[in-house]
């Protein structure tokens, strides 16, 4: 998630970051509920999935100067602080205790038994994502990246939309339409290069052809993309054992897209001293949130809170709380392990 300091990025990594809190805290789904289904919960998971998408689009942009000159060197020199981190908040998730009832009643070691396990009969997947779920984007961005980066080094850049492409079809054909095609993958493809090397590719596309659009064509192209995205995540809900919800689909890099456009077309957006400094905590609050999210989603149960006010506070309190421990870490000496 690194980036120069321009203030329109800042404040979209910020909106992002913000977008998956609200979708980790599950908000507004359990209520209300119209006609027995959380419609709120349904929309607002469903517009919160443009974030990780835009992480990668902006990672692909401002990595592309240094990764065409410099390839494999800087490649390694970007990954290495980002495993670093992977491994070390992996450890953190697999020591820390998940569910407070089964601990009370069963014992600490009943509880991570039960989660060491569920991570051990898909070894391959865990690889590719860590600890805890939500590590997934850390290996699935340097997936990508490395993708790229092998094209480079072999002077094969005519292939990198190609490839790109290739990836996404099948990660959708073998994921979210899979129950259409039968394909299967050996992996979740939402983890790994599928994705990320398609999104890191717009970006990093957009940043070497100098590609900009001015911000009326950019909501246009947004809201065609969500509009697709919505369309697809409904007509699959309707087929066999479909589902609503859905990470990637075709219309989620036109609506990523759209959004890295309208922030590229007013790079003065949020510029305000809140932006610049909340910005340094983004990566940081990623790790270190869904934690917070499953502690408060306990507490919540623990203290029979109502479900719409608990839905209410979830994100406030999750961002402020994961902030507070970004920067207190930054204070330790494990600061270098677990913080940029």
């Amino acid at each position: 998630m690194s980036q120069s300091r321009v203030a329109s990025f800042e404040c979209g990594r910020i909106i992002a970051t913000i977008a998956i809190i609200a979708l980790h805290c599950q908000i507004f789904m359990q209520a209300p509920l119209f006609n027995g289904q959380p419609l709120l919960g349904m929309g607002l998971n469903q517009i919160s999935r443009f974030a990780v998408p835009l992480f990668f689009i902006m990672a692909g942009y401002f990595i592309q100067p240094r990764l065409t000159a410099e390839r494999l060197p800087y490649l390694w020199r970007y990954a290495r602080p980002l495993l670093i981190m992977w491994v070390s908040w992996s450890i953190i998730y697999l020591i820390l205790p998940f569910n407070f009832h089964i601990v009370a009643t069963d014992g600490y070691f009943a509880e991570r038994g039960m989660y060491w396990q569920k991570l051990l009969t898909t070894p391959l997947n865990t690889l590719f994502e860590g600890g805890l779920v939500h590590l997934w984007y850390i290996p699935g961005l340097l997936s990508g990246l490395t993708v790229i980066t092998i094209l480079l080094r072999f002077k094969l850049e005519r292939l990198i939309i190609p490839v790109a492409s290739g990836l996404f079809i099948f990660g959708l054909m073998a994921g979210s339409y899979a129950q259409m095609t039968d394909l299967s993958s050996p992996i979740f493809t939402r983890n790994g290069p599928f994705f990320s090397t398609f999104m890191i590719m717009l970006g990093f596309e957009v940043r070497r052809r100098n590609i900009s659009i001015n911000l009326k064509y950019s909501i246009i192209m947004l809201l065609i993309g969500f509009a697709l995205f919505i369309g697809e995540a409904n007509y699959l809900s309707l087929q066999e054992n479909g589902s609503f919800f859905h990470d990637f689909l075709f219309g989620t890099p036109l609506w990523a897209l759209g959004i890295f456009f309208a922030l590229l077309a007013k790079p003065n957006f949020g510029d305000n001293k809140i932006t610049h400094t909340l910005s340094k905590d983004v990566l940081g609050i990623y790790l270190c949130h869904l934690i917070i999210v499953i502690y408060y989603l306990n507490i919540v149960r623990l203290l029979g809170i109502n479900s719409i006010i608990a839905s209410i506070l979830a994100v406030p309190v999750v961002l402020i709380v994961s902030t507070l421990i970004v920067r207190g870490l930054r204070k330790t000496p494990m600061a270098r392990f677990l913080v940029r």
